[in-house]
């Protein structure tokens, strides 16, 4: 029982993992995946984390992993040790992350348009527009959770203090990825806001209740007002 407990349910068919604090160019990020259980009792898994034991023995007890899903080209590392913990799992993710992977087998790529295994119940929308990096946000209908992945960052000010040495909190601030922002860099790579702004339009469609990120702090009630603060950059 204990061995599981690293899974939190947050909601009818939803649950979230915390993984390890890895290191991005010298910052400490904690990092986060989301499970969904879909109606045929398959497990779809959003940007796994590390695949512990203990994990892997509170995946088990929730039913079978059918997909594997990469939101971005960032978000990959830990596909293979989960593609060969689950070999029936499909691998899933934008035209940027197959390119990268190439020792990955993948299905098609991610779009605007959610593929048949998980249509009607998980909706999407790929976000893009910025040259530096193009991502896929999806939208648990059952729990209406939206899930983000670098597009909005919360770092909280204990994170930071405990993590970030003391040059490094002025940065996270001027960020804005302490207030649910896209990191400022990210910001300005959007050469084509028509685009985005299409995306956001989807996004904010959804009136999510809750917001799950993937670094930092995650929403768990006015999702559709986060949203809307988070990428007023837009």
């Amino acid at each position: 029982m204990a061995e599981a407990s690293t899974l939190l349910q947050i909601g009818d068919g939803i649950w979230i993992t915390e993984g390890d604090i890895v290191d991005f160019y010298s910052f400490a990020y904690p990092t986060r995946s989301v499970i969904i259980r879909l109606g045929n009792g398959d497990l779809w898994v959003w940007s796994p984390v590390k695949l512990t034991p203990a994990l892997k023995h509170g995946v088990d007890e929730l039913g079978p992993v059918a997909h594997l899903v990469s939101p971005n080209k960032i978000h990959h590392l830990y596909l293979q040790d989960w593609n060969e913990a689950y070999a029936k799992a499909r691998l899933w993710g934008p035209r940027s992350t197959i390119r990268k992977r190439t020792d990955l087998s993948f299905q098609s790529a991610l779009n605007d348009d959610a593929p048949p295994d998980w249509r009607g119940e998980i909706d999407q929308v790929w976000f893009r527009g910025s040259f530096l990096l193009d991502e896929v946000e999806f939208f648990h209908r059952a729990s209406r959770t939206a899930i983000i992945t670098d597009f909005s960052q919360s770092f909280s000010d204990r994170f930071l203090r405990e993590h970030w040495r003391w040059w490094q909190r002025p940065i996270a601030r001027l960020w804005k990825i302490t207030k649910g922002f896209a990191p400022l860099e990210v910001r300005l790579s959007f050469l084509d806001r028509k685009a985005a702004r299409t995306a956001l339009q989807r996004l904010l469609s959804w009136d999510a209740k809750q917001v799950i990120v993937a670094h930092g702090d995650w929403k768990q009630r006015d999702g559709a007002a986060y949203l809307k603060r988070a990428f007023s950059w837009v």
